[in-house]
Formats: C-alpha cells, sequence, structure tokens
C-alpha cells in the first residue's frame, strides 16, 4: 500500500515538474485558462470581502471606536439614505490604488495581534498618529475617496449656510484647499489637537 502511495506521488510529481511531457498542448491552454479564471475569481472575491462594513467592524477596536462615532453623523444616517461605509472612505476605487491601500493596511493586522489598540485609552493615546497618517493621504490624492461622491462642480451654493458656500467657493473653486482640509472632524471624533501645526480650532473642524 505505502509503496503504490509512493508510485502515485512520484508519478504526480513528474506530470507537474513536466506536464508538457504527458499533457496536450490543447489541454494546458485551457486548464490555465479556468486555473487563472478561478484564482482571479476567488482573489477579487476575498479583496471585495474585505471592503464591506461587516469586516470592517468585526474586530473590537472599530467596533467600539470609530463606528460608534460616525453613527449619530450624516455620513451614516440622513433624509436621503444614503450610506457610506468604511471602505468608501478608507479605500480608493480604483483597483491599482486599491491594491496599494490594502498592502499598505496589512500592517494593521500586526496592531492586532499584539493589541496595540485593543483598549479605549491605547486607541485615544494613537488617535492623532492614526488620524493623522489619514489626513495626510487625503491630502495628497486631493481627497479622492471623497470626490468619488461629491462633485464641486455640482453644488449649489444657495442651497448651502452662507459660512459653507463662501469657504467652498474660496477654497475648492478658487482655491487650492481639498476636502480634508476643513472637513476633518466630519465622520469620526478629533484627536487631541493642542500643538498641532496650523490648527486654529475652528479651521479643518467643519463636521456639518
Amino acid at each position: 500500500m505505502i509503496k503504490r502511495i509512493k508510485n502515485l506521488l512520484s508519478e504526480f510529481w513528474r506530470i507537474f515538474n513536466s506536464p508538457s511531457g504527458y499533457l496536450s498542448l490543447g489541454f494546458l491552454t485551457v486548464g490555465g485558462f479556468i486555473g487563472g479564471v478561478l484564482f482571479w475569481g476567488g482573489f477579487n472575491t476575498a479583496m471585495e470581502a474585505t471592503n464591506t462594513e461587516k469586516f470592517c467592524i468585526s474586530c473590537h477596536e472599530m467596533r467600539a471606536n470609530v463606528y460608534e462615532e460616525i453613527q449619530p453623523t450624516i455620513h451614516f444616517t440622513n433624509r436621503s439614505g444614503v450610506r457610506a461605509v468604511c471602505s468608501d472612505c478608507h479605500v480608493p476605487h480604483d483597483w491599482t490604488d486599491k491594491m496599494a491601500r490594502k498592502m499598505q493596511a496589512s500592517k494593521e493586522v500586526w496592531g492586532k495581534i499584539f493589541g496595540t489598540i485593543n483598549t479605549r485609552e491605547k486607541f485615544l493615546d494613537h488617535r492623532l498618529e492614526m488620524a493623522s497618517r489619514e489626513w495626510r493621504r487625503f491630502e495628497s490624492n486631493d481627497s479622492l475617496e471623497c470626490r468619488n461622491c461629491h462633485d464641486e462642480g455640482a453644488m449649489d451654493f444657495t442651497r448651502q449656510s452662507t459660512r459653507a458656500a463662501e469657504a467652498h467657493q474660496r477654497g475648492l473653486i478658487d482655491g487650492d484647499a481639498t476636502c480634508i482640509t476643513c472637513h476633518k472632524g466630519i465622520a469620526h471624533e478629533l484627536p487631541n489637537m493642542a500643538g498641532v501645526e496650523g490648527w486654529d480650532g475652528i479651521h479643518g473642524s467643519i463636521g456639518d
């Protein structure tokens, strides 16, 4: 029995190691195509699964902190019923940028393993660092995730408050500001901003 198993394994290895000597080119081509489709489909399915709100809040750190904070905001509940989930704001839609973001975010696994922010106290201690990293990302891509839903060219300034209309006209239309410049506190609570360069307690904290 053992000898038979060894022979089968040996035969399998010979075919695996040199398939063209045992299988036709057509079979290899079709098999490779089917295998590629299955791999690609499985890979993309897994990637999309990690973009769901259910996946994002499956860990205690996110569920007990930022997810609770977003619930009272307009991005979670509003008159039109359009809700932004975590990936809408924190994962680029373009495939290449999305993969780069996923690779960047993979280090969060280490944070989970070692309990970097597994308590509210630890989360608050690291909050400014984490928020600053996201703000820099938004600034570098001109708030791309915001612009996937919001277009200043489609804004009706007459339906905005005077303050908002003036800020949007001055910053987005005529200036070089980007969404995150003024909307840092729109979905999550702000960290302790004391000592942060350029922070005056008003600019950068618009949340309505």
